[in-house]
């Protein structure tokens, strides 16, 4: 793990810029924080990346107020990624199919599948890296993703044990019912009921697909695109609160 820069400190919460195998991050804790607290792993949407301002928000949110650790990194082709030349290739020969009349969710869950190949592996890598610092530790490890969020982060979840708990949605069973079997952690699960990127049914079939005994689901009347409700963001971070824990006082 390779720090960037020096870190920087902001109304209590401290941001460090890594790279872990040229893949390039950014963890978020209380400043001044010397032990152990438990940390989760934000994956941003399509065409973001890992300092876009509500993953900036949502991590300060889980580092103000239950003192946890927050971590993102950019997915191939985002941020300061290099373009991927396979994945470009395939983004536009979809785009061009969607043009053609070829239905979107199917393509975009293949495409994350596929994606998917190379990230958890990434992640897994850097989940080992933050783990060994003093201030984040070896406690549990929450997940937050949603839309490409989630198709990267059911492959994740399922593969990753130190994951206790995830918040997951905007997401279909398209590509990732097999993998959602394995799923077996409790799941706060998002639906957009107007959602016009992932429709409904394959929404909800995502869910049922999930093989956690502890999962709920909380659908909301609004599209795909729209940002979430400051509520939302209160009990998605209750949510995995509840089941992480709080760090030692």
């Amino acid at each position: 793990m390779r720090f960037l820069s020096s870190a920087t400190a902001q109304e209590g919460v401290r941001e460090q810029f890594f790279s872990v195998a040229e893949v390039p991050g950014v963890l978020w804790t209380p400043e001044g924080a010397a032990g152990p607290r438990p940390l989760v792993f934000l994956g941003h949407g399509g065409g973001r990346h890992k300092t876009a301002p509500e993953i900036r928000d949502l991590a300060r949110r889980f580092v103000r107020g239950p003192g946890y650790a927050a971590v993102c990194v950019d997915v191939p082709g985002h941020g300061e990624r290099p373009v991927d030349p396979v994945y470009d290739d395939l983004a536009r020969a979809n785009q061009r199919r969607v043009a053609e009349g070829a239905e979107l969710a199917p393509l975009m869950a293949e495409f994350q599948a596929l994606v998917a190949r190379q990230t958890v592996p990434e992640w897994r890598a850097v989940l080992d890296a933050v783990r060994e610092l003093p201030y984040v530790g070896e406690r549990a490890a929450g997940y937050w993703g949603v839309s490409l969020g989630c198709g990267l982060g059911v492959p994740f979840v399922a593969a990753e044990p130190r994951v206790r708990a995830a918040v997951l949605g905007l997401g279909g069973a398209a590509a990732n019912a097999t993998e959602a079997a394995r799923v077996s952690v409790p799941v706060r699960f998002l639906l957009r009921w107007d959602d016009e990127r992932v429709p409904r049914a394959d929404g909800l079939s995502l869910f049922e697909a999930i093989g956690s005994a502890d999962k709920a689901l909380h659908a909301r009347p609004s599209t795909h695109s729209a940002p979430p409700e400051k509520y939302e963001l209160d009990d998605d971070v209750r949510f995995l609160v509840r089941h992480l824990g709080l760090p030692a006082a």
